[in-house]
Parts: structure tokens; sequence; C-alpha cells
């Protein structure tokens, strides 16, 4: 087995985990079988317990392990499946050796740092990178560790001790030292400047770890003169110094590292080419293709992303990636816009009435109806000037995740508007149940409907808490994991988008789910309950069938979305947004949908548009707006049909 492992020096945030994520792509695309391992020297357990402002993102993988956000990065980099074993923290390793000192495994000798919390550092790391994650039999090539924090940190230094002792346990050839520093740029000097990095590499080397590879973070590629003096500095090769500067998406990580020749640097030090299996040179064509396609996108979609964490970006990261994938995947330039659920409801419209009225204008479309041909006439002069005159729109909407009450009666304000305004909208987990909620206020006139979480004493409990669940330990006690859902009807839009699939394992983490014992009222109103689980009174998808598109999910198809393979509801919901719906439900299950999606035009984000058509005599009407809209769209105004 041959380990590669990443740390950090000078801040944090320099993007190890993508410099992990795009080193393992590397290898995997010179055609070895590469395992990840991700460290995280916090105290927990597991990041289960943890606030999204703390930590970003909860990441849950198919065994029901709750881990860190960069394990999702592993493996929509390198399209594998891990475990909870592959995110090692000072919890776990602390709870196992006082497991072991409880039960006498030590015969009495005095537990220490060193060597009882490093032997277990290093036993757990072998045990977990022989495990196959790519579905094949046997143990990967190579694994990718890397360490969380930044060098110097108090909490990593039984990490840093055990992988000094681990660097001589494996012995020369099977270790590769990847040290990522920062190499800023002060304004005053405008000069590049080499000295945190030379300091990081001093602090790791006095720790005992010598770094093979330099990865030097920048706003701009490093100049010559700069790569010289810091491979004179701090004794690395210029030719294994590599500069990872900023570039317009992550997708390009793979590629720089390639142009650099990183992977024949890590091969050289790894002895790869004395072990029979001789690399090949890296094959990312797939990876050129999607980066440069990214970049070339100029059709934008707008999605108003309603949720409580959006001051922090990560901690939503999946589902931004997930949006990601199904924008490129379907040719337009995701425009997402951050709606905080609170400003929207309607006490924010007296205490904070100007972040409420942003809220609300990042949300809405402005609609017209058009009564006569008159109006048609005077419209194509009104037009031109469409993109000045109307507030910026949300083509879609999307409710992700949540826990607590805070915000919630946004969200739901947020799942009317879609409703009644024919919108797309997608609700995850927490998204899903403030839609039921909704659904049963404004259709069905139950105005204390609520969920047992926000209200335990509502009269009208549309969501409660599940009988497995635990109200006094939080940690690991959700339903968590992979978990199978079986659609009840072949022609809802979900089991379309999902290839008339007759049922399909995603993942979950939640304690509340639909009251079972609502169901019939509720599909009686008219919402469709088109995936169940296994025993069939658990809800795990809803639809409105004369909906353009309004789905929600009890589960997170984020977690498994990956840049070749997007999430087939992120994919429905981008497709609804630029109008694409029917041709992606064509594509998806190769039939024609029997009932076409009501007329619905909008500019994609450009300040949105909703046009009712109303019939005219011989067709005037339709052709005149025909006509008008495509040379609009010539014109580059974005308006389609």
């Amino acid at each position: 087995m041959k380990y590669v492992v990443v740390t950090g020096g000078v801040v944090s945030g320099l993007g190890k985990g993508v410099t992990a994520s795009s080193i393992g792509a590397v290898l995997k695309a010179c055609g070895l079988r590469v395992t990840t391992i991700k460290i995280d020297p916090y105290l927990n357990t597991d990041a289960g317990t943890m606030s999204p402002f703390e930590h970003g993102e909860v990441y849950v993988l198919d065994d029901g392990g709750e881990v860190d956000l960069d394990l999702g990065n592993y493996e929509r980099f390198l399209d594998i499946k891990l475990t909870r074993d592959h995110n090692i923290t000072t919890g776990k390793v602390y709870q196992a050796v006082i497991d072991k000192e409880r039960r006498g495994d030590y015969l009495g000798k005095t537990v220490q740092v060193v060597p009882h919390i490093t032997d277990e550092i290093q036993d757990w790391i072998e045990r977990v990178a022989i495990k196959p994650v790519d579905g094949k039999e046997g143990p990967p090539d190579v694994c990718v560790i890397e360490l969380g924090g930044t060098i110097g940190d108090i909490e990593s230094m039984p990490f840093i001790e055990a992988l000094g002792q681990f660097s001589y346990r494996v012995g020369p050839g099977n270790f590769c030292l990847v040290h990522v520093s920062l190499v800023p740029v002060l304004n005053v000097v405008g000069e590049q400047k080499t000295k945190p990095t030379q300091h990081s590499v001093r602090g790791l080397r006095g720790l005992g770890l010598a770094p093979d590879i330099l990865a030097c973070r920048s706003t701009e590629p490093l100049e010559e003169h700069v790569t010289t003096k810091l491979s004179q500095f701090c004794n690395v090769p210029i030719s294994s110094i590599v500069n990872l500067h900023d570039v317009t998406n992550i997708w390009h990580i793979p590629l720089l590292l390639r142009d650099q020749k990183a992977h024949e640097a890590i091969l050289k030090v790894l002895d790869l080419q004395l072990v029979g299996k001789v690399p090949r040179e890296p094959k990312l064509a797939e990876w050129t293709e999607r980066a440069s396609k990214f970049d070339k996108l100029k059709t934008p979609v707008k999605i108003a992303m309603v949720g409580k964490y959006t001051g922090l970006s990560d901690s939503y990261l999946s589902v931004l990636k997930a949006l990601l994938h199904a924008s490129v995947a379907m040719e337009r330039k995701l425009v997402l816009e951050w709606v905080p659920s609170c400003d929207l409801e309607n006490s924010a419209a007296k205490e904070t009435p100007e972040a409420h009225q942003k809220a609300w204008k990042l949300l809405k479309v402005s609609r017209f109806d058009i009564l006569d041909y008159c109006h048609v006439q005077f419209l194509i002069l009104l037009l031109s000037h469409l993109k000045k005159i109307l507030p910026q729109g949300a083509d879609g909407v999307l409710v992700p995740g949540g826990f607590g009450d805070r915000g919630v009666e946004g969200k739901i304000l947020a799942a009317t508007y879609a409703r009644e305004k024919n919108v797309p909208y997608l609700g995850i987990c927490l998204g899903m149940q403030v839609a039921v909620i909704e659904f049963a206020r404004s259709v069905m006139k139950l105005g204390g409907a609520n969920s047992t979480e926000f209200d335990p004493a509502t009269a009208s409990p549309c969501v409660i808490f599940m009988p497995e669940g635990s109200k006094t330990q939080m940690g690991a006690t959700m339903r968590l994991g992979s978990r199978r859902t079986h659609f009840l009807a072949n022609n809802c839009k979900s089991a379309k988008l999902y290839g008339n699939a007759t049922s399909i394992d995603e993942r979950h983490r939640h304690r509340y789910e639909v009251n079972p014992e609502m169901v019939p009222l509720l599909e009686k109103a008219g919402l469709s309950f088109v995936g169940k689980d296994e025993s069939g009174r658990r809800m795990e998808i809803i639809e409105l069938p004369n909906h353009v598109f309004f789905i929600g999910a009890q589960f997170h198809p984020e977690f498994k979305s990956r840049p070749g393979k997007p999430s087939p509801l992120f994919l429905g919901l981008i497709a609804a947004a630029s109008g694409q719906l029917d041709l992606l439900l064509k594509r998806s299950c190769s039939v024609i949908s029997s009932k076409p999606t009501p007329p619905r035009y909008s500019t994609n984000g450009t300040g949105t548009a909703v046009l009712t058509i109303k019939p005219y005599p011989n067709g005037h009407a339709k052709k005149a707006l025909t006509s008008l809209v495509n040379g609009c769209y010539a014109n580059g105004n974005g308006i389609h049909i």
C-alpha cells in the first residue's frame, strides 16, 4: 500500500480537501485504484452534532456515517463510496484506546499519548486503507490521507507524531508528503511573498516531517524566481513545487496538477514504477471537457436557495455542488440567490423591513396577463426594456434541510409562493416537510397544521417524531444512511427522472417524518405521495401532479450527485427552471410525456416574466409573441419559449 499525506500550513481554508481530491483524481486517471482518509483533530466523535455555522455541512455516507464535508469532495471527485471509518477524529481514537484500557488490553501498562494513541492512529490507517471503495475486490493501490487543521495546532500534535512514525513503519518508497501552503501578495508591496511558506515548512520539519511535494496556493501563477526561492529555502526540488493558483472552477485543479507533472513527482517518490503496475499518463479528457464547458456557459438559470444557514455557503456544500452538476448537464449557468428564510417571514417586515423586501425581491417573478391582441402589440414595444423594468426573480426555488424552528415560517411562505405561482420547487428533507405543512394549511384549510418539532401541541400534526428516534441522545440517533424508496406509480415526474426505476437507494438524515395517519387526507386533497419506504408507511417523495415541477424528498439526493452523474431530482429542478423539463423527461424514460408542461415563459434569471397567453383568433397572438421572443432570444435577452 502506498500513502500520500496532505497537510496544510499558514492559514486554514486553503483548499486541502480539494487538493487531496484532485491528487486522487489524477492518480486514478493514471490507472491506479485510490482510496482516501480524512483526519479531523477535534474531540467530537463525528460531525453529527456540530452546527453548520461551526464546521459546514454534515456529509452522510451510505453506512450512516455523519462525517466531514471533505469526504463529500472525495466521493464526488473519485466516484467512490466511503465508510464512517474513513473519517478519523480525536474523539474516535481516544474512545478506542479507553475501551481497550477498560478491557485490560494493555496488561496494566500506563496508557499514554505515545505510544498508545499514536499506535492506534497508525493501526486505524492501515486497517481502513485496504478497504475497497470502488466496487472492485482487493485493496486499493494508493491511500490519500488529509490531515485537517494547520501545522502547529496543538490538537493535531498526536497525529503529526503518528504520521512521522508511520513514515518509518511503511518504509521508503511508500510514503509521500504533500504540504499545501500560501504564497500571499501584500497590496502595499505588490509582490509574492515566500516567507509564510518557509516558516510553515520549517515548523513541519521541526515536528519530524519533511515535505516531498510543495503545493503553493496563490491568486496568480507563481513567478519563476519565486519558485526558485521556495526550492532553495524549503529544500524541495523545483520539479516538486506545484502552483495551485485561483481558477474559474475547481474542475481545473486536476488539470493544473497534470500540466505541472505533479503525478510524475508523486509516482517517483512512491516508486510505483517498481511494483509491476506501471501507471499510464493521466487520462483527464472528461475533466477537461467539463471544466471548459462550465467556463463557456452563458445562458443563466436563477435558483433561490431558501435556508437558515445562508451566511456560510459550506453549510449547503453538497446542495450547491448538485446544482452545479445539474446546471452544467443542462447547459445553463447557475445563478444562486441565497435567501435567508427568516427574512421572508411576516415578522421581518416590521423588524427588518429592508432585509424582508430584499429577500422577497430575490424570490419573486413578475406576472403579466395578456388580455387581448392590442396588449400583445404593446408588449412588443415593452419587452426591449424588460430587463430594466422587471425586478430580479428566481426561476426555481430550493428549500434544503435543517433543524429547529428558526426560519421555518419563511420556508413555508416560499413553498406557498412556488405552489401558487407555478414556480419549480424542490424541497429536501425539511423542505419536503414544510411543503406538506403548507399544503395542509393553504389547501386543506387546517390553519394550525404544523410539525411536532415546532409545535408539540398542534391539533393537526402533519409531521411527527419517528418512533425509533431518541429525544435524549443526540449523536447518531437519527434515521441515517442509504435506504430504499419504492415508486408507487411510473407516470410521476420523479420516477421518470430516475429512468422509470421501480425503486431507488438514497441517503437519509432525519428525526421527523410525515404523519402516516394524515396521508389519506392529504392525498384526497390532491397531494401525491409517489414514493414510500419498504414498509409503505414512511413517506419519501411528494409531488403536485398539476404543477410544472413541485417535488419534495425526505432523503438527501445531493449526497449521491456526481459531476458526470448529476442527481435526477436536481436535474429536474434545473430543467424545469430553464424550460427543458419535457425534453429531459423524454430523454430519461424514452417516452413522450402525455401531459405537457403548462406554458411558462421566463428570462431565466435576467428579470423573470411569466406570461399567461389566452387564445386569440387565427393564432395572431401566438405568431406575434413567438416572433418577438425568438428575436429577443437572438439578441441575447435570454427570453425563450
